[in-house]
């Protein structure tokens, strides 16, 4: 399609929406390694959107608020016969407080993919107000809806990301439902501290790593990338409003099937 047309529609629709999969077997993406989840992220945004414009034919009908930037070859479906052979796990990096996201992307994540439940989450919060530090105050109410979430059977475990030990046992002994895993940076802590490491093996939490940053993309970063993709330098002021990424495990082998990015944007000015 024309990109005039698809900026047009851009512009006109109120959420965009979209997954980026699957990362590995994407011929596009193998050409270069990135070399950062961010990096990984933006390629992923601009070569989805790129294949969303060339593929579109004109609207014949009113176009709809909400923009599905999908392509249909590159879903990740699970068959009911390879479901018991695969884990599904994921991290939701939120980029706003509203809750309602996180149900929303699960959802999402969970039709993508064909299945009723998501083996493991992992939440990455947005960060406090500049000077603040993370509470258990700022934890709950992210943690409440993914233990609803879990209570209907819509994910069977939930972790959480960069807690140190006093916030983690904070969490633990508050929720209703426990945590299973904690990821680490090992960008900020080479070594994991010995007393988060005694808590974990007592409670049973699972302890793994990541290289993720703060901040998995910053607002400027996303416009430039739907920029990219869509060829329209005046494209309207995207946010987005959570990325989550998935990963399926082939059980018996520990190998990755697939890894892909499902995302959901709003316009700034509404």
């Amino acid at each position: 399609m024309d990109p005039q047309k698809s900026a047009a529609m851009l512009n006109q629709a109120k959420t965009l929406r979209f997954h980026a999969g699957n990362l590995v077997s994407r011929s596009r993406l193998k050409k270069k390694c990135p070399s950062s989840p961010s990096e990984e992220l933006q390629d992923c945004i601009q070569a989805t959107l790129a294949d969303w414009v060339s593929l579109q034919r004109p609207p014949t009908e009113e176009i709809p608020d909400t923009l599905d930037c999908s392509i249909p070859e590159t879903t990740d479906v699970i068959t009911p016969e390879e479901r018991e052979e695969l884990k599904v796990s994921a991290k939701l990096f939120l980029c706003e407080s509203n809750q309602s996201s996180i149900r929303d992307a699960v959802e999402m994540a969970c039709q993508t993919l064909r299945v009723s439940q998501i083996d493991s989450v992992i939440i990455s919060p947005p960060g406090p107000p500049e000077g603040d530090s993370q509470t258990l105050a700022h934890l709950q109410p992210a943690w409440e809806e993914l233990q609803a979430l879990v209570q209907n059977q819509k994910i069977a475990a939930i972790g959480t990301s960069d807690l140190d030990k006093d916030l983690l046992e904070q969490l633990y002994d508050w929720a209703q439902v426990k945590p299973s895993s904690n990821q680490v940076n090992l960008a900020s802590c080479c070594v994991m501290p010995p007393d988060l490491t005694a808590f974990a093996k007592e409670r049973d939490i699972q302890l793994l790593t990541h290289n993720d940053p703060k901040e998995l993309m910053s607002a400027a970063t996303f416009q430039e990338a739907v920029k990219n993709g869509t060829g329209d330098q005046s494209a309207a002021d995207w946010r987005l409003e959570w990325v989550l990424r998935y990963s399926i495990i082939v059980k018996s082998r520990g190998i990755i099937k697939a890894k892909g990015y499902l995302l959901s944007a709003r316009r700034a000015d509404l």
